[in-house]
Parts: C-alpha cells; structure tokens; sequence
C-alpha cells in the first residue's frame, strides 16, 4: 500500500511562531514538547504530519519493538539488555515517523500490558508494547489533547519528562526507554488543560486563521495544487526541503556545543520573575529553547536576545490569569523591558 502523501512543511504559508516551535524542538528534543492551540482548519495537524519529513534517520536495534537506539547500551529495554549479552544484535536504519494517540485510547493501549499469566507460570515478563513503545525516537502526536482523560495526559508528559515508560501490574513491572518529541494540538473552543498539565509543555503556541487577502489566496491555491499533483507539488518544494533538514541536522550537532553564560542564565531567571511565574520550570525551558535557537541560527554562542526571542513561546501558558484574561505576552512590553535589563537590540 502506498504511503499518503503528506504537505511539505516549507510550503505552508504563515503560520511562523508555530513553525518555529516545531524547528525548536527538533534541534533540542529535551525543550519537552509543544501545544498548539488554535482554531479548526489553521494547518495544526499538517505541519505536524509534514515534520516528520525533515528529521534525520535513526540507527536502531533491527526487530525490537520499543525501537531502541543503537549503540545506547544504557538505554534498551529488557529484550535488547538481553540479547546484546550474546551477541545477536543488529543493526537497521529507519525514518523517524509521527505515531499518532486515538483520542479513544485506553492506558493499555498507551503505555502496553503484562501479561501476568505468562510470568506467573514461566516466570519471564512478557509485555505487549503499546503506543509509548512506538512512539521511541519518533514524534508523538496527540489531536484534541484536551478531550484526553487526565490520567492519560499524565502517563505520556511522565514518559516524555523521564525518557522511559513504567509499566506495572500484579506487582509485576517493566520499563523501557520511551524518549519522544511530544505534540499535542487543541480548540480551545473545546476546553482547556488544567495549568499543571499545560506548564509541562514546553513550548506552547496559539495559531489563527490567515487575515490578509492575498496570503489566504496562496494558501488555497497551494492546497488545490497539492490535492490535485501531490508528486508534482511536493517535488517543487524538495530544494527548501532539503535546505531546512540540513538545517536542523547541522543545529543537532551544534547544541551540545553551546554552554549558556552567566547573561543568559540572568536573562533567563528574570523573565519568568518578571512576569510573576510559579516555579522553575520556565527558567530551565528558556535555557534550552534559546540553545536551540542559536544554534538554528548557525551560532555556538547563545546570547540573551535569544532568550528574549524565545519567550513568547515559552511563558504565555505559564502566566498567573484569571477566567477572562487572554494567555497573550505582550511582545511590545516585554522588548522594552528586556533592551533596558539586558541591552538586546
């Protein structure tokens, strides 16, 4: 069966702060995530789809099932430990994929099943690998995140946050790596997270439909375009294509590099203290999206304009509001306030 085809991600129009969260979190996965939160029909779920397009491939352990890294002898699960003490590992090269959360899943389907039985009589573990195992090295994608129970948006933020998914049944327990790039997108016309779930997103970002004429315009003549040749149209594409993976491969190997300076660390306490936000989270989520950001820009030092930059993607969705208050950070206000403190330009 032939594959979909899918939008390239460098022919949808506007949309840049959302693009932008995307690019960021592929260049430093560890920034955790993203929501996007916008109205039906603003492109949320192509671009997502459309990402996956420029990540690079994965060497992986040929035949495991969680996907396990090759070459990551400290994180494998069980099966892999087992196999690599006598010597029956081996190799493949896969494409990172976007695996995607049915809204009607179930925690077993999400994290996987023991099966008790089968450990009770032999005495060996044998676990059915659920979307966390699938989603190893890939992009989770999760539309309408909010219409999630509560608890299943707990378990895959807990794997995301740890690396690793922790199963446990009749006191018997398994874990295996479950390292992933979350996504999960939402109408807020639906409902909202509760803030404890939404100030462990990452990056967060609120899409609208396109205002101008013109662009609107494009935008429909792309998609007719696109439905009527999707060969031919994304072929048009593949020179942007491959110079925005190039991109973020080069921004990959530039992050470990960068070592954020004592401006960047103050820029980075001082924001979220200025705006009156709880806990430390913000503080070490700027950090890492600033890393990422210079080194999207081809830098290995990150500077505090970085830091600044990144901020209206990292502090709307942790902002104290009351019920009638809109999640927006005045941009305007807050590059005022930072040229004085930090003397970005």
């Amino acid at each position: 069966m032939r594959d979909r085809p899918v939008y390239p991600f460098t022919a949808i129009v506007g949309q840049e702060p959302m693009k932008e969260a995307l690019i960021l979190n592929t260049v430093n996965p560890l920034i955790g995530g993203v929501l996007i939160r916008g109205e039906k029909g603003t492109a949320k779920s192509t671009a997502v789809r459309a990402l996956a397009g420029l990540l690079p491939d994965r060497d992986v352990v040929r035949g495991c099932p969680c996907s396990c890294a090759w070459g990551d002898d400290g994180n494998m699960c069980p099966e892999c430990r087992e196999r690599a003490s006598d010597g029956s590992l081996e190799m493949e090269t896969v494409p990172m994929r976007v695996v995607e959360l049915p809204l009607s899943s179930t925690e077993d389907r999400v994290a996987g099943t023991l099966d008790i039985e089968h450990a009770i009589t032999t005495g060996r573990k044998r676990f059915e690998p659920g979307v966390l195992a699938k989603a190893n090295g890939n992009i989770l994608y999760v539309d309408e995140i909010n219409l999630l129970d509560d608890h299943i948006v707990d378990l895959m933020l807990d794997a995301a946050a740890m690396g690793v998914n922790f199963v446990e049944r009749e006191g018997v327990s398994y874990s295996h790596p479950s390292r992933f790039i979350l996504i999960g997108t939402m109408n807020p016309e639906e409902g909202d997270l509760r803030p404890q779930l939404l100030d462990r997103f990452g990056l967060m970002v609120d899409v609208v439909s396109e205002k101008d004429e013109d662009r609107r315009t494009e935008i429909l003549l792309r998609r007719m375009e696109f439905e009527r040749d999707p060969e031919g149209f994304s072929e048009d594409y593949r020179g942007s294509q491959e110079e925005l993976r190039d991109r973020i491969r080069d921004a990959r190997s530039l992050v470990s590099e960068i070592e954020p300076g004592p401006d960047v660390l103050r820029a980075a306490v001082r924001i979220p203290l200025h705006l009156d936000v709880d806990g430390h989270r913000a503080d070490l989520t700027l950090v890492k999206a600033a890393v990422a950001h210079a080194a999207f820009e081809g830098r290995i030092e990150v500077l505090p304009s970085d830091v600044v930059h990144v901020s209206n993607l990292v502090m709307p969705h942790r902002m104290r509001r009351n019920p009638f208050q809109e999640s927006k950070l005045d941009l305007d206000e807050l590059g005022t306030w930072a040229r004085e403190q930090f003397r970005v330009g």
